[in-house]
């Protein structure tokens, strides 16, 4: 499968080599290289627009220019690290500087320009495609900039829409949030990074369960948010239209846990991603939209199911087809009864251009015929056309609903893809839900470990079912109808009612269990003594991945993770979650500590930790980062003292920026470093590396690539032998595992350089990954009839 992928893409490249893009635009302004063999028409899908009337008088010339032109490529500074600011302004003085005035190929560069809607200059968009950036010799300083900071989690590759719903969701660092269909994972980082934005909280009340029901497109989620290296962050694997509810511990009482805040991206027909998936020229149809519509609906309503009253839930799509948008949206509406409403969010994001959602609209069958009323579809149709996918006639009902608060990006407005965005409210229970399930029973005493597995096992407390939400009757009455022909079902689509309940399937990786610290675990006091541990650090919240033998990794989770995990692991299969904080080292023991300090964890950890930091110099940290094992004798004569009089092992670096010296550095790094008997050196990933060097103005470019071969090799050396201090193989090696198998299945060549072989080209991956899914049909759920190849999920 790879070799053939590979060969189509070279074939591809030597025919745009030989005569372009015939498509319109090709590779010159755009991530993805040129289709010569698609052509940019559909008569269907600009009869079924013009139609509906969703694109303003006058304005539907510039909306299919803009469709035929490549889509901008945009990227994203994470904005919750202290050193948001660092990268920007090294991004606007030295990068954009030094493309003013540059031609490539005889095109000039056009200026990166921020977004004018999100906030604090934190998003941008340029012409740069990626053919351009990693073949031009005056862009390669360029490209090494992103690839190195996209793989430390400082830079995120994302299309601009994409960034609009986590913004709209308005979350706070005491949220409780679900991410409903969170693969491939850009929206989830951003809901992450907002749950951090008080950056002297390493554990906000808050969280992020982000659930995708493609079991391989968890490991590329769990790839994406551990750039972020929250504790806060779980990875589950569940049909999102049937994900279960999880309770939690309240005062040692079983309650129901509610979300505040819940993203509900759902797959969809992606006609507005057009610009970037140019496959749907070809593609589209009516049916898509109509396929997928009841999927959809399913999703929202299990989403606001879920959803605490007062909380937001944000409904979105990269589709701008009102089946799949303002139809789910009143549907959901009416059956609310009144506990839903939609936001007005018109004041939110100033500077974003959007359209209001629209109240009439018709139904399109494949044959181009058109439908207006639920009575005019023919019986022998009736079976894929539902009622909910026709306009509410009731005018007072409609006018209630305010559909015109949803919002519709138009893709030339502001040289975007297109999207749907619609934001809820709860105000009350959705009426099948007027009794909120309540439990009683006290939770057990647990004593020993606290083992929590991913799937199946039983964690040792009671079980306890959920009061019903209604009685057994009305449950029985349910089951029979869902045993009624599809257009039985149709017609009763509008019935108040929870989605069926279905069994957890289980596939892809059998994960290993979580497994707690007891407080009473003797592994603990070792540590605890070694780095003088603050009395609040809250070593419950420690957790391994091992049943047996020795623990090689230790991990580090929430308070409120940790109370969810306890309480459901019947009801959850869990990927991922957690921040590698410590990790084994065999020889350590005879230094006091078994454990040595993971930079995954260390901003997490460095709060409560009280000895065995050194603070250095901005000299010293330049030493560290560019030499693999100095001597003492090189670094600062304070950093000598410091280090005379401490034992060797694990150390903590730290560097506090001088205000006094405003052309330094002015944000503070912590670093892991080891302490040798004549040496100091600091554990620190390469691209991460290379991230501090660069806020320091330390050019990391002019080593040439033999010499970052050598590096890499010796790098790689030195890893080895601190791998063979440990044993065993955790999630992340699995994790490491699949995403390379697929990163091989999806076709992409490995390259040796570190600069190739980087996150920027993973997430190139990952995009073709999910591309592949959204044409295989791989985020559809499997048993729904209500599914076809043609979703996307942006």
């Amino acid at each position: 499968m790879g070799r053939r992928a590979r060969d189509r893409r070279r074939q591809q490249q030597q025919r745009q080599e030989r005569g372009g893009d015939s498509g319109g635009g090709g590779d010159q302004a755009g991530w993805a290289g040129g289709y010569p063999e698609i052509v940019k028409e559909n008569e269907l899908f600009e009869r079924y627009y013009r139609e509906l009337g969703i694109v303003p008088d006058g304005e539907w010339g510039d909306f299919m220019a803009a469709l035929r032109e490549p889509l901008p490529a945009t990227l994203r500074i994470t904005g919750y690290r202290s050193h948001a600011r660092e990268i920007l302004h090294c991004l606007k003085e030295k990068y954009f500087r030094e493309l003013q005035d540059l031609e490539v190929d005889g095109q000039k560069v056009e200026m990166p320009q921020s977004l004018s809607w999100y906030p604090e200059e934190l998003a941008w968009h340029t012409n740069l495609s990626r053919k351009i950036l990693r073949k031009s010799p005056q862009l390669e300083k360029f490209h090494q900039f992103l690839v190195s900071e996209t793989e430390c989690g400082n830079i995120s590759r994302q299309e601009a829409v994409s960034m609009i719903p986590p913004l709209l969701l308005n979350v706070n660092p005491h949220h409780k949030i679900l991410d409903m269909c969170a693969a491939p994972g850009s929206k989830t980082a951003q809901l992450i990074e907002m749950l951090h934005a008080d950056m002297n909280d390493p554990f906000p009340k808050g969280f992020v369960i982000a659930n995708d029901v493609d079991n391989k497109r968890c490991y590329l989620l769990v790839h994406q948010a551990k750039r972020l290296n929250s504790p806060c962050i779980m990875v589950v694997n569940h049909d999102a239209s049937s994900i279960p509810n999880l309770q939690i511990d309240v005062d040692g009482r079983k309650e129901v846990l509610f979300y505040d805040r819940i993203l509900c991206d759902v797959p969809c027909s992606g006609d507005g991603t057009m610009r970037k998936n140019i496959d749907v020229w070809k593609k589209w149809t009516t049916q898509n939209s109509l396929q997928l519509h009841g999927l959809q609906l399913r999703i929202a309503t299990r989403g606001v199911e879920q959803l605490a009253e007062g909380g937001r839930m944000v409904y979105s799509t990269c589709s701008l087809n009102p089946i799949e948008n303002e139809a789910v949206i009143a549907s959901l509406l009416e059956k609310s009864q009144g506990a839903l409403e939609l936001a007005d969010v018109s004041s939110e994001l100033p500077g974003l251009k959007r359209m209001p959602g629209i109240t009439k609209w018709k139904v399109m069958l494949k044959d181009g015929q058109w439908l207006e009323e639920w009575k005019d579809v023919p019986s022998n149709r009736q079976t894929q056309i539902r009622p909910t996918m026709f306009p509410v006639k009731d005018e007072e009902k409609l006018k209630e609903m305010n559909l015109e608060r949803c919002l519709r990006i138009l893709p030339h407005h502001q040289n975007t893809g297109g999207f749907f965005v619609a934001v809820l409210i709860k105000k009350s229970p959705m009426p099948w839900n007027k009794r909120q399930p309540k439990v009683h029973q006290k939770l057990p005493q647990r004593t020993g470990d606290a083992e929590v597995t991913a799937a199946n096992s039983d964690n040792g407390s009671e079980r306890i079912t959920e009061e019903p939400t209604f009685d057994e009757n009305e449950e029985s009455k349910k089951k029979q109808e869902l045993q009624n022909s599809d257009a039985e079902q149709s017609k009763k689509e509008g019935v108040c009612g929870p989605p069926p309940s279905k069994k957890m399937k289980l596939f892809g990786f059998k994960e290993d269990p979580f497994v707690f610290l007891p407080e009473d675990d003797p592994l603990f006091l070792p540590i605890q003594k070694f780095y003088a541990l603050d009395p609040s650090f809250p070593k419950m919240n420690l957790l391994t991945r091992t049943q047996e033998g020795k623990k090689r990794q230790l991990y580090m989770v929430s308070k409120e993770l940790r109370n969810v995990l306890l309480n459901n692991s019947e009801k959850m299969k869990v990927i991922n979650t957690g921040i590698k904080v410590w990790s084994r080292n065999s020889d350590g023991e005879q230094f006091g500590c078994a454990f040595r300090l993971a930079q995954e964890g260390i901003y997490t950890l460095y709060p409560f930790i009280h000895a065995r930091i050194i603070n250095v110099c901005i000299e010293d940290v330049k030493i560290l980062l560019t030499q693999e094992n100095p001597f003492l004798s090189k670094f600062s004569s304070e950093t000598q003292k410091k280090v005379k009089d401490m034992a060797m092992g694990s150390i903590v670096l730290k560097y506090d920026p001088d205000p006094a010296k405003p052309d330094d550095l002015q944000c503070p790094i912590v670093l892991c470093g080891w302490q040798g008997k004549t040496s100091l050196r600091a554990f620190v990933p390469k691209n991460e590396r290379l991230h501090y060097l660069r806020m320091m103005g330390v050019e990391v470019f002019k080593a040439k690539r033999k010499d970052e071969e050598s590096e890499s090799k010796m790098e790689e050396e030195v890893q080895h032998r601190l791998a063979q201090t440990e044993e065993g193989m955790d999630v992340e090696d699995k994790e490491h595992v699949l995403v390379t198998k697929m990163e091989a299945e999806i076709g992409e060549e490995s390259s040796h350089s570190p600069v190739e072989n980087s996150a920027m080209e993973v997430e190139k991956k990952i995009e073709d990954l999910d591309q592949s899914g959204k044409n295989d049909n791989s985020h559809v759920i499997q048993e729904s009839k209500d599914t076809d190849r043609s979703n996307v999920k942006d």
